[in-house]
């Protein structure tokens, strides 16, 4: 990811980034940045901005403010696992959600290969529990000669479930134990330079600074040829 193709790269703390390993996950002689922008006491930019037709993967605890954030700076643009849930338990009244998850999830990531196929820039809600996922997004990505990019929402556990309280959803004990052990380690990782197979970039994110952002755009802002 290049300076003039990412307005987040104009702020925050860069780190030195080892080299994405999915084929055309990044432009030829391209390092993957990792732009950290948290505590940044209301210094963050407004807008991240990528290059036209790639893929961005919002990722964090459960109640950290994904959904939030897609709905606020990617309205149209987002694909949320949280609507195919809703989706799937309107077609199913009563039936608890652990009887039918694995269900759920292959629909969303259906639906997520489907919006990819169209080519536009695209926001997908993910945890960030399961590598896989990710790896796949940036390969079928890679195929078309796009990129993929992380937005890590870095929020302590007990905000997070203050999150879930305030939205009325919490996962299960076990659920939300094994994303407190997964996140930070993916977090962890990032914030030392170290990108997941087949991520370009990446973008650290607080409550605060998430707060503050309200666009993801995609392709050259207005003005620049």
């Amino acid at each position: 990811m290049t300076v003039h193709r990412h307005t987040a790269a104009k702020a925050g703390r860069a780190v030195p980034a080892q080299r994405a390993t999915a084929p055309g996950a990044t432009a030829p002689g391209a390092a993957p940045v990792v732009r950290d922008l948290r505590g940044r006491a209301g210094r963050t930019p407004r807008t991240l901005r990528f290059a036209a037709g790639d893929v961005v993967v919002v990722s964090g605890l459960p109640g950290s403010g994904k959904t939030t954030l897609l709905r606020q700076a990617a309205p149209g643009l987002g694909i949320d696992s949280q609507d195919t849930r809703r989706a799937w338990e309107a077609r199913l009244p009563g039936v608890p959600y652990a009887l039918y998850r694995p269900v759920a999830r292959v629909a969303h990531f259906l639906r997520t290969h489907r919006a990819l196929r169209a080519g536009r820039g695209l926001v997908v809600h993910d945890c960030g529990t399961h590598a896989w996922v990710r790896w796949s997004l940036a390969r079928r990505a890679a195929r078309g000669g796009r990129r993929l990019h992380l937005v890590l929402l870095d929020v302590p556990p007990e905000v997070a479930l203050a999150g879930q309280a305030a939205r009325g959803r919490k996962v299960s004990a076990y659920a939300f134990a094994r994303h407190s052990r997964a996140v930070p380690r993916l977090i962890a990782a990032v914030a030392a330079g170290r990108l997941p197979r087949g991520v370009a970039s990446a973008v650290l994110l607080d409550r605060e600074a998430a707060g503050a952002v309200d666009r993801i755009a995609f392709g050259e802002p207005p003005g620049r040829g």
